[in-house]
């Protein structure tokens, strides 16, 4: 099992636990307030994310051992929640790890894909669709 399993198989304990979408949700907004803001200079167009209805920004860094510290914040809550849940899941893994993880299969598993409206699936969709464009390209470096 993979870290990103893990992490996965952990998250979905809790939400299980937690019962609701009205809990879940709360919880989801609880993940996003635990983020480090991001710099100003960080909320710009280079890390701006394409496709979200809200303000999305995602930094990514690569670090010597070659996996990829993610960052990310938005301007809306539950939306930050969703990011909290991406960085658990993804920041601090392998390029190798990132691409071999089925995200769909992992929301499914979790609830989000039917829990989520249309345009927060979308967003969600092209955050991920970010995170993986960037380990494409630090697996091609």
């Amino acid at each position: 099992m993979s870290a990103i399993d893990e992490h996965l198989a952990e998250l979905a304990d809790e939400f299980e636990v937690l019962g609701d979408w009205e809990e879940r949700y709360r919880y989801v907004i609880e993940l996003g307030r635990e983020l480090a803001p991001l710099a100003e200079a960080e909320r710009t167009e280079p890390y701006k994310v394409r496709g979200c209805a809200s303000q999305v920004w995602l930094v990514t860094e690569p670090q010597a051992d070659g996996t990829l510290r993610f960052r990310g914040d938005s301007d809306a809550h539950i939306v930050r929640g969703l990011i909290a849940i991406l960085l658990r899941l993804y920041s601090g893994r392998s390029p190798a790890e990132i691409l071999a993880f089925d995200a769909k299969a992992g929301f499914d598993r979790l609830g989000l894909s039917g829990a989520l409206s249309q345009q927060r699936s979308n967003g969600l969709a092209s955050m991920v669709a970010r995170i993986r464009r960037d380990a494409e390209t630090a697996a091609a470096a």
